[in-house]
């Protein structure tokens, strides 16, 4: 497997993913000692998804986040450029909610105009070459008043334990995915990557930079990971609000 590194090429990120797509839901419990069910359960009830809503996840990978969203009855599509982890995710589709499964490129996706009510996307903002250009895609097939919702690692927000959790990135994380992934080079990419991204404001900031508005952020477990909020705006010829983004 060769070694995606942060300069994000996509045909390496792709390769990264389809190797660790057979372990991948087993090593995220692993690494974060459970908490992602709890990210996933809260990134559920933050899209608030109704019976017959059209909700895009986007980085989906096997679809574990998005059989919980089709599971308040919206129509949810699962959308990840690896065809790995997209083919592990359909096999491991059962006889209830039934989830499309959709090959895309966050930079250039599939589907028209304003196609969806929500757009959401977890732990996969911070592996697109391009940051902006996503955004505006995702923008682009959310119709006027819908919503975006993207869930990420931040940044802790006491200093001293933030320093503590970046050396576990550093140090520990890879030592851990040594014994217990396949491909533990990916881990090596995680922590990296992880350590490389925009602190909350920050990336708040690039969220309305792109379009998006009523802009806010939710920590969870102390800012290990962040959920940032914002709509589309009814009027696309509105200017960009005033003030800083909100956190709540």
């Amino acid at each position: 497997m060769v070694r995606a590194d942060l300069d994000k090429r996509p045909g390496e990120v792709a390769a990264m993913f389809d190797a660790v797509a057979g372990r991948y839901d087993l090593m995220n419990d692993i690494l974060s000692a459970g908490q992602v069910r709890l990210w996933r359960r809260a990134v559920t009830r933050i899209v608030n998804a109704t019976s017959g809503e059209r909700v895009l996840d986007l980085a989906a990978g096997t679809g574990t986040s998005t059989q919980a969203l089709a599971r308040t009855g919206a129509k949810a599509v699962a959308c990840d450029f690896s065809l790995g982890m997209l083919k592990v995710g359909r096999r491991r589709q059962t006889g209830g909610q039934h989830v499309a499964f959709t090959a895309g490129d966050a930079l250039r996706l599939p589907f028209r105009d304003e196609s969806f009510d929500a757009v959401t996307i977890s732990f996969g903002l911070r592996n697109v070459a391009g940051i902006a250009q996503a955004l505006n895609e995702m923008r682009r097939v959310t119709r006027p008043g819908g919503r975006l919702v993207i869930c990420e690692f931040s940044r802790i927000t006491v200093r001293p334990l933030d320093r503590v959790y970046r050396r576990y990135l550093l140090d520990v994380l890879p030592k851990i995915a040594s014994r217990a992934a396949r491909t533990p080079e990916a881990y090596t990419y995680l922590a990296e990557s992880i350590q490389a991204w925009p602190a909350q404001p920050e990336l708040a900031r690039l969220i309305e930079n792109a379009g998006w508005r009523s802009v806010r952020w939710h920590d969870l477990s102390l800012g290990i990971v962040a959920v940032h909020v914002a709509r589309r705006p009814v009027n696309q010829g509105g200017s960009h609000m005033d003030g800083q983004p909100r956190v709540n």
